[in-house]
């Protein structure tokens, strides 16, 4: 049986050999010695900056120094013992971002993934109106459609630039989550559902910046059939952290490790965090005390995360997970995936990443291509979708209209309120523009369920994957002719006047 490689992933100026990034895991989980490893196998290694200075000897006296001191040291190990593509994963929450995000710049990450909130605004200390020349590209942590436009939008009018990529992080994910609670179970949130949310978010900025924007997926993506059933859906990537922990190459303790190995799938909990947000970790002897109301006893020598009530809160979240890294678990606990439990040994990087591999091509291999489509199902998708773009086309021209009807009272005093202005015309004039275009592919669509060829790659003649059809119903391609098309490798299929082949 023939096997399909995984694709590349590439982000700016960056190519890795496989679309793997490994999940950056704060409070010394994942230094240089997963990511060089996860590098050094075609993947995207990532450091976690998050707590990265508690292991400092100076932590209580000089703790922003110790951070930056210990993530300069970690980039120049990684890129000491890796020629491969390696990132920095730092939280916008955390009270010395800017100065992060500057050391990581200055040392020459080559992707910064920033999570933990909105990166609405990056720090002066960076050239911010030519952001695309730096050899470090950006990378936001998003958990909805709405925070990509948030931020896509503030970055083409503070910047004129717009991010690299874009993690979509779902809520099967470890550590903190962007959910809240009554969201976390519920279908609406889904991976599978936010993905081609913030794909069609994010397309209006693509073109108006003629750039190729790779959409990455993470929470609960765990083997390599599940890298694939994103890829069809749309995804350019995946992130997984769960499985590099229960590698040798993780910078944790053999004991942390083990909390993994031994967990059964009722042990992994929702936890309020002492932070405000909800998180996913193995309950354990730590949980159940402070759980059970007791408060725990330490001194805050630095509020490390900008949202933290140090004073009130039952224990210091840094310290706990600072002592879980080291394997006391009696006094911390292990941050960890929805699929935790599935954990069954320790393995090597390098064996993981075969594993997957040969995993992605046998589900590309087994795909049943005698699958049956729902027709009336996707036509219902179809009308639904049609009827809320209409109504979002006349929202937007009224909104267009109000901006132009020369009302005097309504305009700008300064010239820089005036670019702000035109500036929003233009871009809802665009967004209208982009509607308009998926209304002539809902009614291509439509007309394709009457003449009976729905489902069917135009191109090809093969199947288009339910998968594909359920995040994109009036999908013309598959999703490997439609790559090829964006990459322009074939010629033969005339692309969409629009550009938008996916």
């Amino acid at each position: 049986m023939s096997y399909k490689k995984m694709p590349v992933l590439r982000i700016g100026d960056w190519e890795a050999d496989i679309p793997i990034v490994q999940g950056g895991m704060g409070v010394g989980i994942s230094l240089s010695g997963l990511a060089s490893a996860v590098a050094n196998a075609g993947g995207i290694g990532v450091i976690a900056t998050a707590g990265i200075g508690m292991f400092e000897p100076d932590l209580k006296t000089n703790f922003k120094e110790a951070n930056k001191r210990a993530l300069r040291e970690e980039i120049q190990k990684a890129k000491a013992k890796t020629d491969g593509v390696i990132g920095v994963n730092i939280m916008v929450a955390i009270s010395d971002f800017d100065d992060l995000v500057q050391c990581a710049v200055q040392e020459e990450a080559n992707i910064l993934f920033l999570g933990a909130g909105l990166p609405i605004r990056l720090p002066n200390s960076l050239p911010l109106d030519k952001l695309g020349e730096l050899p470090t590209k950006f990378v936001p942590i998003v958990s909805s459609a709405k925070a990509a436009k948030i931020i896509f939008r503030s970055w083409a009018k503070q910047f004129n630039h717009i991010p690299d990529a874009v993690v979509v992080e779902g809520p099967l994910a470890g550590g903190h989550l962007g959910f809240k609670k009554e969201q976390i179970d519920n279908p609406d949130y889904a991976l599978e559902k936010i993905l081609p949310e913030v794909i069609t978010a994010i397309k209006p900025y693509e073109k108006l910046f003629i750039k190729s924007v790779p959409v990455i997926v993470a929470g609960g993506i765990y083997t390599g059939a599940d890298i694939h059933k994103f890829m069809q859906l749309g995804a350019q990537g995946v992130q997984m952290g769960t499985r590099f922990v229960a590698t040798r190459e993780c910078d944790a303790f053999q004991e942390f490790k083990d909390a993994y190995l031994n967990c059964k799938k009722e042990d992994i909990v929702i936890i309020d965090s002492p932070v405000g947000l909800p998180g996913r970790a193995i309950r354990d002897e730590f949980l159940e005390r402070v759980s059970s109301g007791v408060k725990e006893t330490f001194k805050c020598p630095w509020k490390c995360l900008k949202s933290c009530d140090f004073k009130n809160v039952p224990y210091c979240i840094a310290l706990a997970l600072a002592n879980a890294k080291k394997g006391d678990l009696e006094n911390g606990f292990a941050f960890a995936g929805a699929n935790t439990y599935r954990v069954d040994k320790i393995i090597s990087v390098k064996e993981l990443i075969e594993t997957l591999i040969e995993e992605y091509g046998y589900s590309n291999a087994t795909v049943d291509t005698g699958q049956k489509v729902d027709i009336e199902h996707f036509r219902q998708i179809l009308l639904k979708k049609r009827q809320e773009i209409i109504g979002n086309v006349s929202e937007i021209e009224e909104e267009a209209l109000k901006a132009s009807d020369g009302d005097i009272s309504s305009m700008p005093i300064h010239m820089a309120d005036a670019g702000t202005d035109n500036y929003e015309q233009e871009f809802a004039l665009g967004l209208m523009d982009n509607e308009r275009k998926l209304l002539r592919k809902i009614e291509d669509a439509l007309e394709r369920i009457e003449q009976e060829t729905y489902g069917t790659c135009k191109a090809t003649g093969v199947p288009i994957s339910k998968a594909r059809l359920e995040a994109k119903p009036w999908a013309r391609y598959c999703v490997e002719y439609a790559r090829k098309l964006e990459q322009g490798l074939v010629t033969e299929q005339k692309q969409d006047e629009d550009g938008d082949s996916l």
